[in-house]
């Protein structure tokens, strides 16, 4: 058996520090960065843009929800409310820095979400549109985790915390259409 060769775990601390004086205009975007930043920060405002759709459904839904059963899920719609606009600030700082501009423009809302926005008039409509929304949530972030992974991790963990926080929200309409509420 041959000795194995030894390599390097880190570029020369010198060559380190060289780059790091390099486009520090870019902010945390070094030159190590992979991926094409702005196809990521495009990905990201359409996350944006869909979690944004989706504080509008929820709180509408906590505050219109009537009826016998309404109130387990007047509080779980508040409750995801205020989990997607946490959702929606955690994507709009990534999207920052990486050196993009967060799109939170109301015009144009719709079409670049992947959700849709449905009143429902009645609450089981309302859990049902729900669970529609964090199914497509739950396939979208799949998807972007696995366009991440190989060239920023950061992003693809951010993405994958989410993910597990929509497969909650959708276990938690489930539960209610089922009614475990």
């Amino acid at each position: 058996m041959g000795t194995p060769t030894k390599t390097p775990f880190l570029t020369d601390v010198t060559e380190l520090r060289r780059r790091a004086r390099e486009h520090m205009e870019r902010g945390a975007v070094t030159a190590g960065y992979a991926g094409d930043v702005d196809q990521a920060v495009a990905l990201l405002n359409t996350a944006l843009a869909t979690e944004i759709v989706c504080v509008l459904r929820y709180q509408y839904h906590a505050i219109m929800a009537t009826g016998i059963h309404s109130e387990p899920a007047k509080r779980e719609f508040a409750e995801h409310a205020a989990d997607e606009q946490e959702h929606a600030t955690r994507l709009a700082e990534r999207i920052s820095q990486l050196g993009g501009k967060p799109d939170m423009n109301p015009e144009g809302l719709l079409s670049r979400s992947h959700s849709e926005y449905a009143n429902g008039d009645t609450l089981l409509e309302m859990l049902r549109e729900n669970l529609v929304a964090e199914r497509i949530a739950i396939d979208s972030y799949r998807e972007m985790i696995q366009w991440f992974a190989p060239h920023d991790p950061t992003t693809r963990k951010l993405l994958e915390e989410i993910l597990e926080k929509e497969e909650e929200h959708a276990d938690d309409m489930h539960g209610l259409l089922q009614g475990r509420g």
